[in-house]
């Protein structure tokens, strides 16, 4: 089964973080500190401290940001195999739009922690071939669509800004959205489970 690089990614984010929050060096956590998706700024605290926190959420944020890439370009692929229906082809481009509109998002947002935004990939290495029919590309997509929930669930306790983890649980709750309609239209049930992993 395909799986998105972004897990490997946040495997070592994750020790990361955890190093620097069980005491490697001195924390002061963000409460509301940069808030930059808010507008507000002046973070309070150890500006070294500050500067490691922005350096991490900026990573985590890349990490997202090329999973999002992955999923527009893996939304055009499914637009462009001829395998979907009218009605599923527009479904397809509309969640494309959402990836579309999560990747600038992320981009502009890394740029304001003083990071820079990675460059997306070339080229994906996608399983078209075995893309056979309108049923294997949703299956695909819903397969990423479940991949970008798990990432981001893992990802939100990792930011040290707590602003940037309401967005990305914001985000977290538009990728379930898109997974819960892609497997009604596979005939599955859209809410298999009450918690996600």
């Amino acid at each position: 089964m395909y799986q998105p690089k972004l897990f490997t990614q946040l495997e070592h984010l994750t020790l990361d973080r955890r190093r620097l929050l069980t005491g490697t060096g001195k924390v002061t956590l963000s409460a509301g500190a940069i808030a930059l998706l808010t507008g507000c700024s002046g973070l309070a605290g150890d500006a070294e401290a500050k500067s490691d926190i922005m350096a991490d959420d900026a990573n985590i944020l890349n990490s997202a940001l090329g999973a999002e890439r992955e999923a527009v370009a893996a939304y055009q692929v499914g637009a462009e195999s001829g395998l979907l229906s009218p009605g599923v082809l527009q479904l397809a481009v509309k969640f494309q739009d959402h990836h579309k509109q999560h990747t600038d998002v992320l981009a502009k947002t890394i740029k304001q922690l003083g990071g820079t935004p990675d460059t997306p990939m070339t080229k994906y290495d996608f399983p078209t071939d075995q893309l056979k029919n309108e049923a294997d590309v949703l299956r695909f997509a819903a397969g990423l669509e479940k991949g970008a929930v798990s990432a981001y669930l893992g990802a939100v306790p990792l930011f040290g800004n707590r602003d940037l983890a309401k967005a990305a649980a914001s985000i977290l709750g538009d990728e379930a959205m898109h997974w819960a309609v892609l497997r009604g239209a596979l005939g599955e049930d859209p809410v298999p489970v009450a918690f996600v992993s």
